[in-house]
């Protein structure tokens, strides 16, 4: 144990207490091996020394020279500074630029007769060559010994730049780094001898040492092979043993039974189920015939039917003695869902009561707007077992919520709840329920791996026969004001053939804080600069569009403010048809299904992500007729915003878009706040790009841990899994 304590070592202890201090309140910097696990972001290369006389255009270059002199120069009416200093060697002479805010210490510094040594890339510059922004040291010409052991030190070498923060520059990072590289040394290396040298990875502490100080780009190659490796693979053995210590749970085996409610169901089906809920059902039936609890991870393309699975799922459980509860972000899609799964089931929903089938099950709805008598009742059901069936928001969740037999928990759209609400809802039941956890959000294949990788996955990526294709458009609304104008047009045509159609802002507006003296702040800003506008509002556009474009239409407003009642209200009449347009917030990204609903226009579309845009766009063409997607935009047709729509409007792949996402957004934010110790225990791997390491990693840590569950034989992975699961992380892990 004594290798990893110098790891563990504080790092004030090496490097001070002022340097400490700022490296853990902005690096979030602690110990040794934290600093020898900040790897530089890139590499500046400082090429050979040369002579002024023999530069090359467009390389890195090297050259001791003395200033001959060094001027200010304004320009830009006054308001912009350039520093143009010129250089000499006896061979040659070359020009120094520098700009704006590096322009004082150069200027302080470079005074004519000064000997420096200078690196950059040569360009040309009104038919001179000149170095913009070189970087410098200065020398002492009084003594030539040291001057050249300055130079050889600083010339040709491949120079790390660290992530830093304004209180700490990269170059006072790669000092501390100098500071703590000997303790690379004792670094406890993760990787089983065998699989190291079956895949010829360089030892652990010579990986640090070429990351860190390398002296070819060879080096950091090497480097970088072996660091992503360990990273991958520690999280892969975490995964497993996950994987491997659920499987030795007890469970309920929920096995299909012969002429039950499943079968009753499926008999009175109006279709046929695509070959792909097929292929998952039987997936599901499979693990919930077994006796561990199930954890699967069933994705699906908006549409494609993933709600009819998890029912499917819903009504073995209850067909085999069990109760089902489906947990929902929102109030809005918990009553969507009951609605749904009531209709579909019809009289086999009314289990118990008049009219209803002698094989049918009650399916109750526990949402915290509930009045007290209808609560009530819910919560006698659920715990008589007269209830099969549950769907609800957060409020399952609560102490007084208990059940007659938990068999199954569906959660749906994971990524909106925390670890401790599916937990606290698996708790209830007598032994681990089985879990279906659904998303609509598709995930390419890396994330599902490194983020839900203790969940199997199950993927539905073919839409039910009757969905119709959408086409989607950006409206450039601010360079062809026209367009939007046409939009509405659109919008009035498809109400006037008997469709409907939703308008989505990113805002609800009229708040009292945008009537404060901040809110006519930042109007009188957005006047003088349209870029700094608030986003358009649902209760300003609903406003404008009854008393404009669309005047003598029906237009309700949806949002997250409103009364739970009066927002089912609103839902209900437009599930009826009774309203022509509804203009709302993103309550209906998920989950909300009007088939007769045709039409979307997105308003500041820019300001919504690629997924959620892509969600929002499911909710057309839902039924037999065309669906209409307009992405309307004031952004600029050259922005990455507009790039952004302009690949949602190309194509209706979600993987294909969940891809360019995650390029965009990259690791952080994809991995989400939940994950925050994937993040923070990813400092090399990028999941989008390196599919082949994660997906070996992975096979090497399922056979490690079914070969070794304990890793009795494995010490130094046991003590490196140890650091990497300290609370936070094991947090992420959890999923259930």
């Amino acid at each position: 144990m004594d290798r990893v304590s110098s790891f563990d070592e504080p790092l004030k202890k090496l490097l001070g207490g002022a340097t400490a201090k700022v490296m853990a309140e902005h690096l979030d910097l602690h110990t040794v091996g934290d600093l020898l696990h900040h790897y530089p972001r890139r590499y500046e290369e400082r090429g050979k020394l040369t002579a002024l006389a023999d530069l090359p255009l467009d390389e890195h270059v090297t050259v001791v020279a003395q200033v001959a002199d060094a001027r200010i120069l304004m320009f830009n009416n006054g308001r912009g500074k350039r520093l143009e200093v010129t250089l000499t060697d006896g061979s040659g002479r070359l020009q120094l630029v520098f700009f704006g805010h590096g322009v004082h210490k150069p200027h302080k510094e470079l005074l004519p007769g000064r000997q420096a040594m200078f690196a950059g890339k040569v360009s040309v510059f009104n038919r001179k060559m000149q170095l913009a922004h070189p970087t410098y040291q200065l020398l002492d010409a009084s003594d030539a010994d040291e001057a050249t052991e300055a130079v050889d030190a600083f010339a040709g070498r491949l120079l790390p730049i660290y992530p830093a923060c304004k209180q700490l520059d990269s170059w006072r990072i790669a000092k501390a780094v100098d500071a703590v590289l000997p303790s690379a040394q004792d670094a406890v290396d993760p990787l089983p001898a065998a699989l190291r040298e079956g895949r010829g990875f360089t030892p652990l502490p010579e990986a640090l040492l070429k990351v860190h100080r390398p002296q070819t780009k060879a080096d950091i190659e090497d480097a970088k092979a072996r660091l992503k490796w360990d990273e991958a693979f520690v999280l892969q053995v975490a995964l497993a043993r996950r994987r491997y210590a659920d499987t030795q749970l007890p469970a309920v085996a929920r096995r299909p039974v012969a002429d039950g409610l499943l079968d009753a169901f499926d008999a009175k089906l109006p279709f046929t189920l695509t070959e792909g809920q097929e292929k998952v059902s039987k997936e599901i039936f499979d693990d919930l015939a077994t006796e561990h609890p199930m954890h699967r991870l069933l994705q699906g393309e908006v549409g494609s039917g993933k709600t009819m699975v998890a029912l499917r799922a819903m009504l073995t459980v209850v067909d085999a003695g069990g109760q089902a509860a489906m947990l929902a972000p929102t109030e809005v899609l918990a009553q969507q869902h009951h609605r749904s799964i009531t209709e579909m089931m019809g009289e086999l929903a009314e289990g118990g009561m008049l009219g209803g089938s002698d094989r049918g099950t009650k399916v109750v709805l526990l949402t915290g707007s509930m009045g007290t008598a209808a609560r009530r009742q819910a919560l006698l059901d659920l715990v008589t077992g007269e209830a099969g069936i549950v769907i609800g928001t957060h409020a399952l969740i609560e102490d007084k919520v208990q059940f007659h037999d938990l068999g199954l928990v569906v959660v749906d759209e994971q990524h909106r709840f925390g670890v401790e609400q599916r937990d606290a809802l698996r708790s209830k039941g007598k032994q681990p329920p089985h879990l279906l956890v659904m998303t609509a959000t598709p995930i390419p294949r890396t994330v599902a791996m490194t983020v839900f990788g203790d969940l199997e996955t199950s993927v539905l990526d073919q839409l039910p026969a009757g969905r119709s294709p959408i086409a989607s458009h950006v409206v450039p609304a601010k360079d062809k004001p026209h367009f939007l104008a046409r939009a509405w047009e659109r919008v009035r045509e498809e109400v006037e053939n008997g469709h409907q159609a939703y308008v989505v802002c990113p805002r609800i507006g009229d708040d009292a804080e945008e009537e404060s003296k901040k809110g006519k702040a930042k109007k009188k800003a957005a006047e003088e600069d349209p870029e700094k506008r608030p986003p358009l509002a649902v209760l300003e556009i609903a406003d404008e569009l009854r008393k404009g474009a669309l005047a003598g239409l029906s237009v309700e407003v949806l949002h997250g403010r409103m009364h739970p009642d009066e927002k089912d209200d609103v839902m209900r009449r437009f599930a009826a048809g009774d309203v022509d347009v509804l203009v709302a917030t993103t309550v209906i990204e998920v989950g909300v299904n009007v088939p007769n609903a045709t039409a979307m226009v997105i308003m500041d579309a820019d300001r919504f992500g690629v997924s959620q845009l892509h969600q929002l766009r499911g909710r057309v063409g839902r039924g037999s007729a065309p669906g209409l997607c307009l992405l309307v935009s004031e952004a600029h047709e050259a922005s990455p915003a507009r790039a952004r729509l302009s690949a949602v409007a190309a194509t209706l792949d979600g993987f294909e878009l969940s891809r360019i996402d995650l390029e965009q957004r990259r690791e952080g934010d994809v991995l989400g706040q939940a994950q925050s110790g994937v993040r923070s225990s990813l400092r090399m791997l990028t999941v989008i790009d390196d599919e082949e390491v994660i997906a070996a990693a992975r096979e090497e840590a399922v056979a490690i841990v079914a070969a070794d569950p304990e890793l009795e034989h494995l010490p130094e992975l046991r003590t490196v899994l140890a650091a990497l699961l300290d609370k936070d992380r094991e947090e992420y892990l959890d999923k259930g």
